[in-house]
């Protein structure tokens, strides 16, 4: 359980790579369509993302950041967060490492800038009563995914365990809130899930976790475009000392935070308990570096082999130029 002054290493059941909903939905904040204009800070927050919706409750940035306007940008997954990033609707993202890396790698020009956490946020799933207690069992099934987030990079590492590959399955590719509804209606086979919405499907619907391995999860990346890194590192700064600050607030805070995932989410609090205190660690290092590289170094031959990324020569380099751990190492939460 969290104590009031330090993390445990995991905070409740798996949270993504992605979120709730398949976008935002009425009464969110809508998507930014047009550039910056100066002064103005346009960021996501996700349900995956709990140090996202610290921030965005208590408005530390629009209290701090005086005369800048602050934009909210609801992040359905990681797939979404890159497709803001590429299309210049955000400037900070946050996404899945592997995500991360698929992006970069693909020539969306990001850097990640803080760790926000490193979650067990996605796992193989079947609905109950299913016959699949197996990888192996899933050759020739409909797997629901989301392609480009963590869940799907998941699901090919589980195949490749498993001595299968990405064809030996079929991918119904749908956003995380659909494959939910999709297994539980029976459509698919299994479902390659992402917290919170993998957790209330077990405890809400029975849906039980196939196969969980901790290791192919990567970590969450808050990234920023780099034209942005260059050109406002003040406010790149202090959305890493907003992220450092939020991490020391949910360690003090763990009922609070629970409360606020179910609030935001709609979720029940059980449900939100077993997201954050069970598959979540927040008391980590924030510097994105050696640990998450080596996760990273795991994942990037399948995003190869499953033609993920243009080429292994690109994600050889995205991998070597994809931090910038200055911002994190010099946060703070005065």
């Amino acid at each position: 359980m969290i104590s009031r002054r330090a993390l445990p290493q995991v905070l409740l059941l798996p949270v993504l790579l992605a979120g709730l909903t398949t976008g935002c939905v009425a009464g969110e904040d809508a998507t930014a369509a047009a550039p910056p204009a100066a002064g103005e800070l346009r960021i996501d927050y996700a349900y995956y993302n709990p140090l996202s919706l610290v921030i965005r409750e208590q408005r530390w940035l629009e209290q701090g950041l005086k005369g800048t306007k602050v934009t909210w940008v609801l992040s359905a997954g990681s797939n979404k967060a890159n497709e803001n990033l590429r299309g210049d609707a955000v400037d900070l993202g946050s996404t899945a490492g592997a995500a991360a890396l698929q992006a970069r790698a693909n020539g969306t020009p990001i850097k990640a800038v803080t760790v926000y956490t490193k979650p067990e946020w996605a796992a193989l799933v079947v609905a109950k009563g299913s016959p699949i207690t197996e990888v192996t069992q899933l050759k020739g099934k409909k797997v629901a995914a989301t392609k480009g987030t963590d869940p799907y990079f998941f699901l090919l590492q589980s195949l490749k365990a498993a001595g299968l590959a990405g064809v030996d399955v079929e991918v119904v590719n749908l956003q995380h809130a659909d494959g939910k509804t999709a297994l539980e209606r029976g459509d698919v086979d299994a479902w390659a899930g992402l917290d919170p919405l993998m957790a209330q499907s077990q405890i809400e619907s029975g849906s039980t976790l196939v196969h969980r391995e901790p290791g192919f999860n990567s970590y969450g990346f808050l990234n920023a475009r780099e034209d942005f890194i260059r050109e406002h590192p003040e406010l790149v700064q202090a959305v890493a000392d907003a992220y450092q600050r939020a991490r020391e607030w949910v360690g003090e805070h763990p009922d609070e935070t629970v409360a606020l995932l179910a609030r935001e989410a709609k979720l029940a609090p059980e449900v939100a308990g077993v997201v954050l205190k069970e598959r979540t660690e927040v008391d980590l290092s924030p510097v994105p570096g050696a640990d998450q590289r080596a996760v990273l170094e795991r994942i990037l031959p399948t995003l190869v082999e499953e033609n993920q990324v243009r080429s292994a020569e690109e994600a050889r380099a995205a991998l070597d130029s994809l931090f910038e751990p200055s911002f994190a190492q010099k946060a703070n939460s005065s």
